[in-house]
């Protein structure tokens, strides 16, 4: 039964070994694609693939032929992986505790204020060069073309997603006349900064508001906790493996150097380095006295 941890080590790796190969080249795939969103996910994939093909490939020599610097490389890149994805969770609960959105009297979606959001996302959000990958990727996904064709009736209706309530329609509160502002006349009274950005042009919409930049915001929020939750199983599963591995190693050292359960493979047995140093003093001892 001695064998059983590094027998499961085996399995579970030869699993993961294989499961490393469509990631891989989902991540190369993708480096091809020309889409924008997609590039977001290319490096991560890449990385990812790469590590989990390394250790899995580690672990599976070191738990079936007994290699015991194989199975603690494995060891200590697994524990590295518990603490990085611990790490990550905590910090995406830190950053994506806040935020949500706020009821529209008479309407069944809600708008969303950047400033809710925390200063670390409103930071990374505003970033000229992150905002302005974000925004071709909105343009390119088709989001608000889905409801260029709502009539006054369904914006009453009918729910929107946080991107589409932010960047493919102007706040609520704007009230527009005509003849004045940028596509649509604004009144004179004074409103919110999002109101005077907004214009009819496809490609321009509410693109550059902070509303827009506020319902990117709540969609990473809702994906991030949804994350968090394999987040977690993950970090359970990581730690029952990693428990199992330290016991393949333990085996695996044990077949080396001690004797496994009864069975001694040992050719000699090997002082321990300070044996002949002891022995010496002893013997000089005895002859002095």
């Amino acid at each position: 039964m001695y064998r059983f941890s590094n027998t499961v080590i085996g399995f579970l790796n030869l699993f993961t070994l294989l499961a490393s190969i469509p990631i891989i080249g989902g991540g190369l795939w993708m480096a091809r694609s020309s889409t924008t969103c997609e590039s977001f996910l290319q490096t991560p994939l890449l990385v990812v693939g790469f590590v989990v093909l390394i250790i899995s490939l580690a672990g599976f020599i070191g738990a079936c032929f007994n290699v015991a610097w194989a199975l603690w490389l494995y060891l200590v890149v697994m524990l590295f992986l518990i603490g990085t994805l611990l790490g990550l969770t905590i910090f995406g609960f830190a950053v994506t505790g806040q935020g949500g959105g706020v009821e529209v009297p008479g309407r069944v979606y809600k708008e969303y204020l950047l400033e809710k959001y925390s200063p670390w996302l409103r930071n990374r959000i505003k970033d000229p060069h992150y905002w302005s990958t974000i925004r071709s990727c909105i343009l390119g996904s088709k989001t608000c073309a889905q409801i260029v064709s709502w009539t006054p009736l369904d914006y009453l209706e009918r729910d929107m997603s946080p991107i589409q309530s932010g960047c493919c329609k102007p706040g609520t509160s704007c009230s527009y006349g005509t003849g004045m502002g940028m596509g649509m006349g604004i009144s004179s009274s004074s409103q919110e900064a999002d109101c005077y950005r907004w214009n009819n042009a496809p490609d321009i919409l509410c693109y550059e508001c902070d509303s827009c930049k506020a319902g990117v915001l709540e969609n990473i929020r809702r994906d991030w906790h949804k994350l968090s939750v394999l987040n977690i199983v993950m970090l359970v599963l990581l730690i029952a493996i990693y428990c199992i591995g330290c016991c393949a190693f333990r085996n695996t050292r044990r077949s080396e150097s001690d004797y496994p359960y009864g069975e001694n493979r040992m050719s000699k047995v090997r002082p321990r380095w300070d044996f002949y140093w002891w022995r010496w003093w002893y013997d000089r001892k005895n002859q002095i006295y």
